[in-house]
């Protein structure tokens, strides 16, 4: 029942990229270019996705567990460090820079769209090489 809840989350998600036009990096990069072409439309999907995510960890947090009686695995370290602000930064200007970021970038290969495919290898190069650095230097 697990992977069939997981499945159609995951379909779900990927149709709301794609209908909220989040999957198009111009689109994306429309919405990041404030100083620009300025594209506001992203911003109430984002506000969307917010309030749909603040339900649902509200009402895991006040019922222990899952709809699937599973234990909840939400995050628990909460800090802000060097390592977060970094990676948030980095994350940003991967963003900007091209429009997509991780989820997107799948639902591009899935579309079979060469720059989703360049963009997932890259980010898992990236990863893979964050993985390299002590955990104690950044």
């Amino acid at each position: 029942m697990y992977a069939f809840i997981s499945l159609i989350s995951g379909i779900l998600f990927g149709l709301g990229l794609l209908l909220s036009g989040m999957a198009n990096p111009a689109v994306v990069q429309g919405f990041l270019d404030i100083f620009g072409a300025w594209n506001p439309a992203l911003m109430w999907v984002m506000v969307g996705a917010l309030l749909v995510s603040f339900i649902a960890v509200t009402l895991v947090k006040k019922r222990g567990k899952t709809l699937l009686n599973e234990p909840h695995h939400l995050p628990t370290n909460t800090p802000i460090n060097r390592r977060l602000v970094i990676g948030g930064l980095t994350f940003g200007a991967g963003w900007g820079l091209v429009g997509i970021c991780p989820a997107p970038a799948l639902v591009l290969v899935g579309q079979g769209i060469p720059e989703g495919l360049i963009f997932s290898v890259a980010m898992i190069a990236g990863m893979l090489l964050a993985r390299l650095l002590p955990a104690n230097k950044c």
